[in-house]
């Protein structure tokens, strides 16, 4: 028995979440639909797991996000390195939120699926027109904006709260030590919320399927296919367009270079842990200067959600049509400009994209009962998600190590700039002057 105990500490949660997740469909194939009892008591348990992961939702994204600014901003000051790599991540990412929302929307997924979820309730967004967004975008009061769950109008207000906070540098330090202070409680209370997740989805699974039966695992089944496809698809096209146009380099060398990391991050679903081995690929395959490396890699697998973000875009997508929720042109672009600056703020914690994927659903006025379903998709698609968000860090290097002038003949003469650059550092220290002038004397 202790044997047994020692083995499951020792598993890592993403099993634990994919053996309750299968449990939890077993158990729903075995229950009957009868046994009200039972689905009532699974469905409490569930949304007990719900409301527990709710309950910091909103002074961690608030907080995560400001947290993201302010470290952009430290960021920039080390140079154009970084300020480039904040460019390029942005700017693959807002991409991958448009093929996540718009691909699956021509697919038509989730469209006849029956989902009979835990919570049934919809409190859909009222956003008419695009005028009424921007209308509703600056919240007049953000206190009521918490209070009522306003997850548009508390991004913004984060967004402008980060960047005065930038623009007032030392004089807002206390109020940001108390940011980063409820930011770190909130991702700890997340992180105990979160070891009791494989519970939280056999409880919400385990009723969906009871209900729903083999409709469910089919409904499902295609909207992880689609993830999977859409992801690979994005991969090969942009990446292959960023590294043969941009990079000036060739896509099949690029792809046998980052093969060890990407192969590792697919192993071990963790782009933090990939980061040795990155590095290492990097720099002696693709010829990758350690300045780059150093700066990119770090900040690629803190803000580089691609995969998350068209993963979290295609299961709205995949929601909205199961529980007939009509999103328009306008709920999509407020969507995918969400799912972006959610990327900044994402937590540091493993499943880290469920937090900021329930906050998306409260943009998208999709129920919290859905949580479940995407956390059990989130699982089994988590290894091709990391892998990719890995294959863009590299091609984030391959990118700045051509921009920059560190592949070529622009080499010497960045060298050569550098070179002078120091020299000037060298005469413009006072205490260089002194020991010129001292040498001149003798």
């Amino acid at each position: 028995m202790s044997a047994i105990k020692r083995k499951i500490k020792k598993m890592n949660l993403t099993t634990k979440i994919m053996i309750g997740l299968l449990l939890g469909v077993v158990a729903g194939f075995l229950v009957p639909s009868t046994w009200t009892g039972v689905i009532k008591a699974s469905q409490t348990i569930g949304t007990i797991y719900m409301n527990a992961l709710k309950m910091m939702i909103y002074p961690l994204v608030f907080c995560s996000l400001i947290v993201g600014i302010k470290s952009m901003g430290s960021i920039s000051a080390t140079g154009k390195v970084a300020g480039r790599a904040m460019i390029y991540f942005l700017s693959t990412t807002f991409l991958a939120c448009i093929f996540g929302i718009f691909v699956p929307q021509f697919l038509g997924i989730g469209k006849g699926a029956s989902l009979n979820l835990v919570e049934t309730k919809v409190e859909v967004n009222n956003v008419s027109n695009i005028l009424d967004t921007i209308t509703n975008l600056i919240p007049s009061n953000p206190i009521a904006s918490f209070a009522n769950g306003d997850m548009l109008s508390i991004l913004v207000f984060a967004v402008i709260v980060g960047f005065a906070i930038l623009a007032l540098g030392r004089k807002a330090q206390p109020f940001m030590d108390v940011v980063v202070s409820v930011n770190e409680i909130s991702m700890k209370i997340l992180f105990v919320v979160m070891k009791f997740t494989p519970i939280g989805v056999f409880c919400t699974i385990l009723p969906v399927i009871a209900s729903n039966g083999s409709d469910t695992i089919l409904s499902v089944g295609q909207a992880l296919l689609t993830t999977y496809l859409v992801i690979i698809v994005y991969a090969i096209v942009v990446y292959g367009i960023v590294v043969k146009f941009i990079a000036k380099g060739s896509p099949i060398k690029f792809a046998k270079a980052i093969m060890p990391a990407a192969l590792n991050a697919f192993g071990t679903c963790s782009s933090s842990a990939t980061i040795p081995i990155s590095m290492r690929c990097a720099e002696d395959n693709m010829k990758v200067p350690k300045e780059v490396t150093s700066i990119v890699l770090p900040l690629g697998a803190t803000i580089n959600m691609d995969a998350i973000s068209i993963l979290m875009s295609i299961m709205i997508t995949f929601f909205a049509n199961a529980c007939g929720i009509h999103l328009t042109v306008t709920n999509m672009i407020v969507i995918v400009l969400s799912n972006v600056l959610l990327s900044i703020g994402t937590p540091g914690i493993p499943n880290g994209q469920v937090a900021s994927f329930a906050a998306l659903i409260q943009i998208a006025g999709i129920p919290t009962g859905v949580m479940g379903i995407f956390i059990s998709v989130s699982t089994l698609s988590d290894m091709i998600v990391t892998m990719i968000d890995v294959v863009g860090d590299m091609g984030c290097c391959a990118v700045l190590t051509h921009i920059l002038g560190y592949d070529g003949k622009d080499k010497n003469k960045r060298k050569l700039s550098s070179s002078m650059d120091e020299v000037k550092d060298v005469m413009m220290d006072p205490t260089a002057v002194d020991v010129v002038g001292s040498v001149a004397d003798i």
